[in-house]
Formats: C-alpha cells, sequence, structure tokens
C-alpha cells in the first residue's frame, strides 16, 4: 500500500515520571493583591502572566507577552526549529508559513532534553509546542493597552463567551503601531475566532481562525560591508531608504483539533491546519559595500506578488494498557503536508552612492518584473513504536518512522525534482536512580527542511532540500528542595548550508554541533523564583569547503557561550508588587563564512516591575518594563556578512484587565 495512502505510525510518548517533572515548577501562592500565574493565559486570566513563575527548565518559555529561556522558537542549539518543521500545535504537526495569531496562541514550549520526552516524534532540532486559549465555561475577558518610548501604541482584546453548557466561543482583537530605532513603522491588525465543543462527554472539538493585515511594513537597510570588517555604528531614529520601500501582507492561520476518548484505553487526538501569506508588495532595502567612515552604495530588491501555503495535520490514535506498576502505550500517527510557494521575479534598483544615515527622496518606479518560480512540496510520514513506563524505575521509548517527501521546484514546465524517502527512529529513556533524580537520554534522527536562500544571496528566496539530521543527548534532572536542575550534552549533525564564492547559497559541509547546557528553575523563597541557563558549544563544519579555504571551520552565526538568569521577587512587605530582572550574555558572533569577522560580546539587561491590584473589582497588573537597560547598540547578525540594527533602549508600560 502506498505510504500516504496508508500515511501511519505508532509513536511512543511521554513516561509519567517524566510527564510529571515537565510540567511547571511550582510556585508558593502570591501575596495579596497579585493574580496567581497561569500557564496558558486565556481570556479572563492574563492579569497573572510572568513566565518566570511558569517556566520549569530555563531552555525557553512564552507566556502571553512575556519570552525567557536560552533559546527561542528560532535558535535551539544554533539551528532553527521553524525552519526544520518541528513546530507543534498541542502537541500535533503543524507546518507554520506564519505563525498564529496571539489571540489564538497563548502560551509557548521549547522542548528538548527531558521535555523533549512530553512529545511524540521528538526532533533533533527541538521542539517548539504552541498552547491555545480554549475558551473556558465561564464568561470572561482580558483588556491590554501599552506604549513605548519610540510611540507605539497596543490594544488587545480578548473574550470568552459561554454559549451553551458544552460551547464557548472565544473572540479576539488587536491593533499594533509600532514604532522602531530605525524610524521604520508597522501597523497591524488581527482578528481571531476559537471554538470549544464538547460535542459529548469523550469527544471535544476546538476549531480556530486568525487574519492579520499589515497595511504598513516600512522595511529597514541590512548592512553589506566592504571586506571583512563590521559596518560602522548605524545611525539611529534615521529611516534610511524610499519611503516607498514598504510591505503589505494579509496573513491567515485556520484549525480544527479534536480530542476523543473512544473507549476504555483508546483515545484519538488528531489535528489540521492551514497556514498562508499573500505579500502584494515586498522589499529589501541593502546597504552595499559600506566603507568605515559610513560611504556606501544603496540598492533595492523589490518582489511582485508572493504566496506561501502550507496545509498539514496529524491524526494519532493511542491504545494504553495497565500492567500494575507497569503501563503500555501504542500510537499510531498519521501526518502530513502539502506547501505551495511563489516566488522569484525580483528586479532590482540601484539608488548609487549614498551613506548609512541618508535617507532617499527616490522616486516610486514602474518595475517590470520577471516571470515566478513555484516551490511545491509534498510530505508523508508514518511510524511504529513503544512505550513502556515501570512506576518507581523508569521508561523506555523507541520509534520508526517512514516518510515520503517530494519536491518540485522552478519555473512552470521546467521543475526540478527534489525527492527521499529515508527511515527515521528514535530510542530515549528515563531511569529513576533515586528520590528526585533521574538520568535521562536520546537518539532520534529527523528529516527537515532548510529553509530559503536569504535575501543577499544569488538564489534568493529559493527553497533549498530537505536534510537527514542526526541528534544524541544525555543528562541528569535532579530536584533540589523545590528547584529542578537540568545539566546535559548533546551532539547535533547535519548538512551546511551558506553562500559561496560566488554568492548562491547552498550546501557548504556537514555540520557537528557538540555542547553541554545547564538550567535551573523554581522559587528559591516563597518570595523569590529563578530560572537560569547557560549552554557552550563547540560547532565545527568539515568538508570540501572547508578544506579549500572558502568556508571557515566555524558555522555563520556560532555562539560559543550563552547565559540567560531570569528573576522574580515578591516583597512581602509590599503585597501586589513585584519587581524581576533578566540578563542575557553571549560570546562573540561568528559573522562570515571564511571566519574573518566576529560580533563582539553582548550583555543585555531587561528589568521589569509590576503592580497587582483590583480595578473596579477586578484583577489588574500595571507593568512596566525596560529592555536593554545598558543602552548597547551596535548591530546584529541577517546572515553571512549581513547585518541589522540593534533595537537600543526600549522603556514599555501596560495595563491588563481581566473582566
Amino acid at each position: 500500500m502506498p505510504l500516504q495512502r496508508f500515511w501511519c505510525a505508532v509513536v511512543l510518548g511521554l513516561p509519567a515520571a517524566v510527564a510529571q517533572a515537565a510540567q511547571p515548577a511550582e510556585t508558593s501562592a502570591p501575596p495579596p493583591g497579585l493574580p496567581a500565574p497561569v500557564a496558558i493565559p486565556a481570556a479572563g486570566a492574563r492579569a497573572g502572566e510572568n513566565a518566570v513563575r511558569g517556566a520549569s527548565d530555563a531552555f525557553g518559555t512564552v507566556i502571553g507577552r512575556e519570552e525567557i529561556g536560552l533559546y527561542s522558537a528560532d535558535d535551539i542549539r544554533g539551528f532553527s526549529p521553524v525552519v526544520a518543521g518541528n513546530v507543534r500545535i498541542e502537541g500535533l504537526y503543524f507546518d507554520p508559513v506564519i505563525f498564529p495569531s496571539d489571540r489564538i496562541s497563548g502560551a509557548t514550549s521549547i522542548r528538548i532534553g527531558p521535555s523533549a520526552l512530553g512529545s511524540p516524534f521528538p526532533a533533533p532540532t527541538g521542539i517548539v509546542d504552541l498552547s491555545l486559549r480554549v475558551p473556558g465555561s465561564e464568561r470572561a475577558a482580558s483588556a491590554l493597552v501599552s506604549v513605548d518610548n519610540f510611540g507605539s501604541h497596543i490594544a488587545e482584546l480578548d473574550v470568552a463567551l459561554p454559549l451553551s453548557e458544552r460551547f464557548s466561543l472565544g473572540l479576539g482583537g488587536m491593533i499594533r503601531r509600532e514604532r522602531f530605532i530605525t524610524a521604520a513603522h508597522d501597523n497591524k491588525y488581527e482578528a481571531a475566532a476559537i471554538a470549544r465543543w464538547q460535542v459529548s462527554d469523550g469527544l471535544r472539538l476546538v476549531p480556530f481562525l486568525s487574519f492579520t493585515v499589515t497595511p504598513r511594513d516600512d522595511v529597514p537597510p541590512l548592512f553589506v560591508p566592504a571586506g571583512d570588517v563590521l559596518p560602522p555604528d548605524p545611525p539611529r531614529r534615521v529611516f534610511v531608504g524610499p519611503r516607498w520601500v514598504r510591505q503589505r501582507d494579509s496573513e491567515v492561520n485556520a484549525g480544527l483539533l479534536a480530542d476523543w476518548a473512544i473507549a476504555s484505553g483508546w483515545a484519538l487526538k488528531a489535528g489540521l491546519f492551514r497556514s498562508s501569506v499573500v505579500l502584494p508588495t515586498a522589499f529589501s532595502n541593502l546597504m552595499e559595500d559600506v566603507q568605515p567612515d559610513g560611504r556606501a552604495r544603496q540598492r533595492i530588491v523589490a518582489d511582485p506578488r508572493l504566496f506561501f501555503v502550507s496545509n498539514s495535520g496529524e491524526l494519532r490514535l493511542t491504545r494504553t494498557l495497565a500492567d500494575g506498576p507497569r503501563s503500555h502505550r501504542f500510537h499510531l500517527a498519521l501526518r502530513g503536508r502539502k506547501a505551495f510557494r511563489r516566488f522569484d521575479g525580483s528586479v532590482q534598483l540601484d539608488l548609487g552612492p549614498t551613506d548609512i544615515g541618508r535617507p532617499s527622496t527616490a522616486p516610486l518606479p514602474d518595475f517590470a518584473f520577471g516571470p515566478q518560480q513555484e516551490d511545491r512540496v509534498r510530505q508523508f510520514t508514518g511510524a511504529i513504536g513503544y512505550e513502556g513506563t515501570w512506576q518507581g524505575v523508569g521508561a523506555l521509548s523507541v520509534g520508526l518512522q517512514k516518510s515520503d517527501y517530494a519536491k518540485r521546484i522552478g519555473l512552470p514546465g521546467a521543475t526540478q525534482a527534489i525527492d527521499a524517502a529515508p527511515w527515521l527512529g528514535n530510542i530515549n529513556a528515563a531511569i529513576r536512580l533515586g528520590s528526585g533524580t533521574e538520568l535521562y537520554g536520546g537518539w532520534v534522527t529527523g528529516l527537515e527542511e532548510s529553509g530559503v536562500a536569504p535575501d543577499i544571496a544569488t538564489n534568493r528566496n529559493e527553497a533549498l532540500p530537505a536534510i537527514i539530521t542526526r541528534q544524541l543527548d544525555a543528562g541528569v534532572r535532579q530536584k533540589l528542595g523545590d528547584l529542578t536542575l537540568v545539566a546535559g550534552a548533546f551532539q547535533l549533525t547535519k548538512p551546511y548550508f551558506n553562500l559561496d564564492a560566488t554568492g548562491r547559497f547552498g550546501p557548504l559541509g556537514t555540520l557537528a554541533s557538540r555542547g553541554v547546557e545547564f538550567s535551573i528553575a523554581g522559587p528559591v523563597t516563597p518570595s523569590l523564583a529563578l530560572v537560569g541557563g547557560a549552554v557552550l558549544s563547540w560547532p565545527r563544519v568539515s568538508g570540501e569547503a572547508v578544506a579549500l579555504g572558502v568556508a571557515g571551520p566555524l558555522p555563520v552565526g556560532a555562539i560559543r557561550r550563552r547565559i540567560n538568569l531570569s528573576l522574580d521577587w515578591r516583597p512581602p512587605f509590599a503585597p501586589g508588587l513585584s519587581f524581576d530582572l533578566g540578563l542575557f550574555a553571549n560570546s562573540s558572533t561568528v559573522a562570515t563564512v571564511n571566519n574573518a569577522v566576529h560580533i563582539p560580546p553582548q550583555t543585555f539587561i531587561d528589568v521589569g516591575a509590576r503592580y497587582g491590584f483590583r480595578l473596579a473589582g477586578r484583577d489588574a497588573v500595571l507593568r512596566a518594563q525596560i529592555f536593554n537597560a545598558g543602552g548597547v547598540n551596535g548591530v546584529y547578525l541577517e546572515g553571512a556578512g549581513v547585518y541589522g540594527m540593534n533595537d537600543g533602549r526600549v522603556a514599555q508600560l501596560y495595563l491588563t484587565v481581566d473582566f
């Protein structure tokens, strides 16, 4: 039977002992007047958003507007799980062209190391798991207004409406008018709906739809120095480029999740999703051949209408068998996606010599766009596996997957075919050595996307082939009173893509990334909570490009050391008041393929405070934050030898009220 018709898998879930440890860290009850933290801030509970209090480890947590941790959705252990295709919604496979609106997704967890055991089908680059703002059975609402020192204004509203005992509707909207240190404007409007329909005692459906429109998104410049040097410090609060260099887009995310307890010991979970974005206008604003004195040459790249869409989903059947202190779970899963991209046809406009601080008055020309290419991807995956759990002893999971992947790239009628049908597997284990001590380890392979060529490449926007990745990791998790310590090591191997000597983005060799990572999280005292972590890595590129001197031994973007520390203190003498501190310190960043340029080490400090109080009988929080309080300027790495401007110091104030 063809795999796309069979489309089935048996996958291992999470051992009970590990699942318990993966839950958010326990916290003490807050002082009177300060709302308790919530894991998923749905309507009516957003005043309790607190990532430090809700995080179970330091590897990455997003709760509402707050984000902490060593890693993010775009960077785990030096790689992007989003590019790799390792995103989930409530544990189910999701291929995002664009992430759902915050009105739909209220929290995000980064699952690596021991926490990755909580996700069937573990992935080498880690998993980004989105949790939804599912409306409850009581009428509720949350409103938020925000301002910052750049002149940004944001308003958000989330409402939960129970229409019957079994059906609740959630509605949300957002108006965002953001301003940045580049003097760029970004205006965005969102509307979303999500429902909870308890069809029967054993069947629940959760449909959702989010729509986002961006009528104006100014495109700030990217800086490409002449030679192996960093660009000079770019000017602040000046928009460098023609004012017509702005993008528009519309984004849609829709989905349906189902949980069905079919019979005793049998459960079915399913998700079907559609993600799309349309860009009627798209530009790149490039400052090239930048000299140490700021002289440069400006080039604008304009695209015709771009369209990206992906339909994805997963169907998973679970059979659970109990055997005294042991349990056995079997999973059949069906996963797939069909994606389409229309891109290319771009034209370039040379605006001539300028300097990096000079606005341009060049008029908007009539662009004669070229023919566009198409990128079509079809992928189906099936697997079989087993999980066994022995209470107080440990757990073992073994899985085997088969993937059927097909990509077609090129002009209509003249396409390039890329096909792959690998076998993929995973072995994961957790062993309990004693009270509060667990060892974990795993081996996993994956078929992952390698993204698209960046703006600066000669094959700009071209979709790249799928690649095989492999990961080994192991470590220990230890309870230290109310704190949880995780220490582990990892090795991740995959092909290395970057710019070659001709400016084309493609494979240059093999990248092996080895490292150790540490996390500690939980309440230190009843009033002080801590989330801290560090990662030390030793990535290396090997292959012909390195042997010939075309590429250096370190990958572009490599950061050998990362340290993250977040604290939340609730002074016992001031009920409702809390203070927080965040520190993010990175070693130097490899900035060019030949390793000749590094961005110096950077340390960012964020400070904040929140005051919880009752406003007209409702829970409310007034939140003040200063991001990058030290005012670190300079540049960040956008791509090999390409740089953007750091945001500088940002002061923000917002008020959240639950109704």
